[in-house]
């Protein structure tokens, strides 16, 4: 990246973020003249990711072309805690050992995005596995119950006679005294870490060290265009899945949906034209992120071939087995989308898609919700504009 002004670096790195504590703060730092430390941790929960992390990491790789260092901490130590953060319930504890093996494929995969040579990798039980427990009870001293009772997610659970674990208040200050051991300028995280970055930049005064910057990035919704992207909302679409399952999840968001995943997973605004032309850019741009551009190309053309040039009879389509499956046109259709497609539909939703014609049967719509059509072998079922179904009866 050419070389830019403290001012100019400031407004590209204001774009697409939720909150800047303080945005003078990080204009000031970016005035230093030095490569900032730039924190991003992740608990490594699960051995996969979904784009909604991404965002984060998008924002720590333009800092870093930026010439800043980027820091990836990864919470070896507090994922065996759990971040409550955003939680209705206490989050189950994981083993070392699975936190290791999530940690490995965590790694592969961020690197899709962070360059791994200019990226340095720490893993916060390097620190926190050799403090005294006088030192924990220091650091808690630091922090007061109304403060943590303040959290809009521990009140929640108070009020509601939900569980609050001693472990899940002490979360708060182990993250942020990651940010004293590396010094860090600023912390990058969800709008959902406020409350644990500040703490941070609390404890790095009473360190007398200057105070992170606390970059919040949106949220980003799931497919549903309503809640955060989430693997138990099934909303999701995940960095590692199959290049044909990426590129079908994102022809089905929303046009509305689809600007803001431009604008937060891509840092760019969709072109212009027809919203379907960008929404298949879209999802090419994505898989050739994460898989590569000979992988994109062949699901742009496999959809084409199955929707824009309506030529199902000849795609390559995933088999609905009709074994143990209702024949009337509302439970097949209702099966088929329970295989995978985005969220499982509810009969009263496929009941409207019957009604709308979106449903065809070997190229005839179907709109009587009480049709119970005759299916044979290799029949094509076209669900949507972005899904259809070959018909096994075996």
């Amino acid at each position: 990246m050419k070389s830019l002004s403290p001012e100019q670096a400031f407004a590209e790195l204001r774009k697409g973020a939720a909150q800047i504590v303080s945005e003078e703060e990080l204009l000031q730092k970016l005035r230093l003249g030095r490569p900032l430390i730039v924190k991003l941790g992740v608990d490594p929960t699960a051995p996969d990711i979904h784009l909604g992390f991404t965002v984060g990491l998008q924002k720590l790789r333009q800092f870093q072309d930026m010439g800043h260092r980027a820091v990836l901490i990864i919470g070896d130590f507090t994922a065996m805690i759990g971040d409550p953060s955003g939680r209705s319930v206490t989050r189950p504890q994981l083993t070392h050992d699975q936190v290791m093996r999530n940690a490995k494929s965590f790694q592969e995969q961020a690197h899709k995005i962070l360059d791994p040579q200019k990226t340095r990798t720490v893993f916060n039980g390097e620190w926190l596995e050799m403090i005294s427990f006088e030192e924990v009870i220091r650091l808690a001293s630091r922090v007061t119950v109304q403060q943590m009772l303040h959290r809009e997610d521990f009140r929640n659970r108070f009020e509601k006679g939900v569980s609050v674990g001693v472990h899940e208040i002490l979360y708060p200050i182990i993250q942020g005294y990651d940010s004293v051991k590396i010094m860090a300028d600023v912390e990058i995280g969800g709008t959902d870490q406020l409350f644990n970055i500040l703490v941070g930049r609390d404890l790095q005064r009473e360190q007398g060290q200057p105070q992170q910057v606390g970059f919040l990035t949106p949220l980003l919704e799931g497919l549903d265009g309503v809640q955060k992207m989430s693997k138990s909302l099934n909303n999701y679409v995940g960095v590692s899945e199959a290049p044909s399952e990426m590129f079908g999840k994102i022809m089905s968001i929303s046009d509305k949906l689809m600007e803001r995943y431009y604008l937060l997973l891509l840092g760019k605004a969709p072109p212009p034209g027809h919203p379907m032309e960008a929404k298949k850019q879209l999802g090419f741009d994505l898989v050739e992120r994460y898989h590569s551009r000979e992988e994109a190309r062949k699901v742009l053309e496999q959809f084409n071939t199955r929707f824009s040039e309506k030529n199902l009879a000849a795609a390559d389509l995933p088999a609905l087995l009709l074994r143990g499956v209702e024949r009337d046109i509302v439970s097949v259709v209702q099966a088929a989308y329970a295989q995978g497609f985005s969220a499982a539909r509810s009969r009263g939703d496929v009941r409207r898609l019957v009604e709308q014609g979106s449903i065809q049967w070997n190229g005839e719509k179907i709109t009587d919700v009480k049709a119970a059509p005759k299916f044979k072998e290799d029949d094509v079922l076209r669900l949507d504009k972005t899904h259809a179904v070959r018909i096994g009866c075996a």
